[in-house]
C-alpha cells in the first residue's frame, strides 16, 4: 500500500496542475481589484479637490466684482467732494475780499470822523451798519471755513478709502494672476513630459519654442506631416487645459511666428508675412484638432526678436521658430 504523500506525488507527476493555476489566477484577480479600488479612490479625491478649487475661485470672482464696485463709488464720491471744496474755497475767497474792502472803508471812515472830531448822526448810523455787515461777513467766513474743513476731512477719508480699495483690488488681481500662473506651470509641466528631450523643442523663459525647420519646409507656411504630428499632443494638452480652467478666467495660447534675418525669396512679400502665415497655420491646425478658437492668438514678429546673436547657420536655425505662450487675454 502506497502512502498518501506518495499518492500526491504520483498525482503531481501525472501533470494535474489545475488547482494551483486556479489559486494563482484568483490571487491575480484580487490584486487587480485592489488596484482598481485605489485608482477609483484617487480619482474621487482629485474630483473633490478640483470642485473645491472652482468654488474658491468663484468666491474670489464675487469679491473682486464687489471691490471694483466699491472702488468706483468711492472715486465718484471723492470727485464730488473735490468739486465742493473748490466751490467753498472760491466763495470764501470772495467773502474775504469783501471783508477786506469793508475793513478798509471802515478805517477810512473812522479816520475821517476822528479828524473832524465830531460824528454826525448819519455817520454813526453808517459806521454801525458797516460794523454789522463786517460781523455778518466774519460769521459767513467762519461757517465756510468749518464747511471747508469738514469737506477736506471727508475728502481725506474718501481718498484713504480709495487707496484701501485699490490695494484690495490689486491683491485680488494678483491672486487671479497667481491662479493663472499655477495653471501655466501645470500646463508647461505636461508639455515637458509630453515632449521630453525631443530635438528642435526647448523652453525659453515662460514659452515653448519649436524650431520651424521641424514644422515647415524652407520658405513655406504649410505644415509638414511631421510638423502636424509634432503639434498633435500639444493640441490635446490645450484641450485638456480648457476643460480644467474655469470659464471666467481669461486666458489664451499665443502662437508667435519668428524668422531669421535672411530676406525672403518666395511668394511672401517679407519675413513679416511669412512669420504671421506660419503662426496662423499652427492656429488653423489646432482648430482642426478641436482647440477652441477663442483660446488662440496668432502673431508674426518677422526677424526683429532673435534669441541667438549672429547670422551663422546655427543662429539662423534657432531664430526661425514658433513660440507657444499661455498668457492672460
Amino acid at each position: 500500500m502506497s502512502s498518501p504523500r506518495f499518492a500526491r506525488f504520483q498525482e503531481a507527476d501525472n501533470g494535474d496542475h489545475w488547482p494551483g493555476f486556479v489559486d494563482a489566477l484568483a490571487t491575480l484577480l484580487l490584486v487587480i481589484i485592489f488596484l482598481l479600488a485605489i485608482f477609483v479612490a484617487g480619482q474621487f479625491a482629485l474630483s473633490r479637490a478640483l470642485t473645491n478649487r472652482d468654488d474658491q475661485l468663484a468666491d474670489l470672482n464675487a469679491q473682486l466684482a464687489q471691490l471694483a464696485d466699491e472702488l468706483n463709488i468711492a472715486r465718484d464720491e471723492n470727485a464730488q467732494l473735490e468739486l465742493t471744496i473748490t466751490g467753498l474755497e472760491e466763495e470764501r475767497d470772495a467773502l474775504q475780499g469783501a471783508l477786506t474792502l469793508a475793513t478798509s472803508q471802515a478805517a477810512e471812515l473812522q479816520a475821517e470822523l476822528t479828524a473832524e472830531q465830531e460824528l454826525s448822526e448819519s455817520s454813526r448810523r453808517a459806521l454801525a451798519l458797516l460794523n454789522q455787515q463786517m460781523q455778518v461777513l466774519r460769521d459767513q467766513i467762519a461757517t465756510l471755513n468749518a464747511a471747508l474743513d469738514a469737506a477736506e476731512q471727508r475728502a481725506e477719508e474718501a481718498e484713504a478709502q480709495v487707496v484701501n480699495l485699490g490695494r484690495r483690488l490689486n491683491a485680488a488681481l494678483a491672486e487671479r494672476a497667481a491662479e493663472l500662473a499655477a495653471y501655466r506651470s501645470d500646463f508647461f509641466g505636461r508639455l515637458q513630459a509630453i515632449l521630453g528631450n525631443r530635438t528642435g523643442v526647448r523652453v525659453v523663459g515662460d514659452r515653448f519654442v519649436f524650431e520651424t525647420d521641424v514644422l515647415f519646409p524652407s520658405g513655406s507656411a504649410a505644415l509638414s506631416s511631421e510638423g502636424r504630428e509634432s503639434l498633435r499632443p500639444i493640441a490635446n494638452a490645450i484641450i485638456q487645459l480648457t476643460e480644467e480652467i474655469p470659464e471666467d478666467l481669461e486666458w489664451v495660447i499665443r502662437i508667435d511666428g519668428h524668422t531669421d534675418p535672411v530676406p525672403i525669396r518666395t511668394t511672401y512679400p517679407s519675413n513679416w508675412h511669412l512669420s504671421a502665415a506660419r503662426a496662423i497655420s499652427v492656429v488653423n491646425w489646432f482648430e482642426e484638432l478641436g482647440v477652441p478658437s477663442d483660446r488662440l492668438v496668432a502673431a508674426g514678429f518677422g526677424e526683429h526678436y532673435p534669441i541667438a546673436e549672429g547670422r551663422t547657420a546655427e543662429a539662423n536655425a534657432r531664430n526661425r521658430r514658433i513660440e507657444l505662450k499661455l498668457t492672460s487675454r
